[in-house]
């Protein structure tokens, strides 16, 4: 294909901990010299990239800061597919607006995933007049992505999106912290690129009977986001094309955990086939 794969900058994309595996499971990190800041800028601009594409791993805070402004400085789009809030962040979000660099974020939702699965469910609660009392997500798997968040100091924002995400479709009725669970927890070598995700949800049916839901979905979880993530790339290339810059509100509540603005699916889906269309602005 002719294009060339230049090292990044490390930063904080390499959790310590990974040195510990057998390479087979790991990362590498490579003896190449990193770039600065306007290395990375220059070769954005050199080779006519109009999308920088976040897939830093998670924890990754200080290295996808550092992209996100290149990004800027580059002029190029930002697509945040990691939990480090950028898109969502009140003064990143007006760094965006201010250059007219247009922002889709933060942290992509799989095609049919764990989070977009158990937001369908607590909607569909909601919807059918359901107290929702405690829910849990608990996750699996055996790809460099669990393994790196097996240092639970990477996963703050990680448990917060996901969190977040089922949480924004309860409205004012948002469970107690204690009562409700999401995020990774553990890795298993011999599962590999398989993702394994358990949902319990407990509730309350009319005259106050007690009920449960259980599911265990498996999926391979690499490409999972890639069909999602091609959308965002084509929603992105429209706003560089109409001028459109900042923020893009519906793009960013239908493909990501983490938008600025939540509203429930069918709302954002809505919204971004109205953005594409040109008759909604972001």
């Amino acid at each position: 294909s002719g294009v060339k794969v230049s090292m990044g900058r490390v930063l904080d994309g390499f959790a310590p901990h990974m040195k510990n595996y057998d390479k087979k499971y790991t990362f590498l990190l490579s003896d190449q010299e990193e770039p600065g800041e306007d290395d990375v800028v220059e070769i954005l601009k050199n080779t006519g990239a109009q999308i920088l594409l976040n897939y830093l791993p998670v924890g990754s805070e200080e290295a996808t800061k550092f992209y996100a402004s290149c990004a800027l400085k580059a002029r190029v789009g930002f697509i945040n597919c990691m939990p480090v809030f950028i898109a969502s962040d009140r003064d990143w979000g007006r760094r965006f607006e201010e250059q007219n660099v247009p922002i889709i974020g933060d942290d992509i939702k799989s095609q049919v995933g764990a989070t977009i699965v158990h937001r369908v469910l607590t909607h569909l609660f909601k919807n059918r007049g359901v107290k929702l009392e405690r829910t849990y997500q608990l996750n699996t798997g055996g790809n460099t992505d669990f393994l790196n968040m097996l240092d639970r100091s990477r996963l703050s924002s990680k448990k917060k999106s996901k969190t977040e995400s089922v949480q924004s479709q309860l409205g004012e009725l948002r469970l107690p912290e204690e009562n409700i669970h999401i995020g990774p927890s553990d890795w298993v070598a011999w599962q590999k690129d398989n993702k394994i995700c358990f949902i319990r949800m407990e509730g309350k049916l009319f005259g106050d009977i007690p009920m449960n839901l259980e599911l265990r979905l498996s999926v391979e979880d690499s490409p999972n986001s890639g069909g999602v993530v091609i959308d965002a790339i084509r929603c992105c290339k429209l706003a560089i094309d109409r001028g459109k810059g900042g923020i893009l509100y519906s793009p960013s509540a239908y493909f990501m955990k983490h938008p600025p603005k939540q509203f429930n699916d069918e709302e954002a889906h809505q919204m971004t086939e109205e953005f594409i269309q040109g008759l909604r602005e972001a």
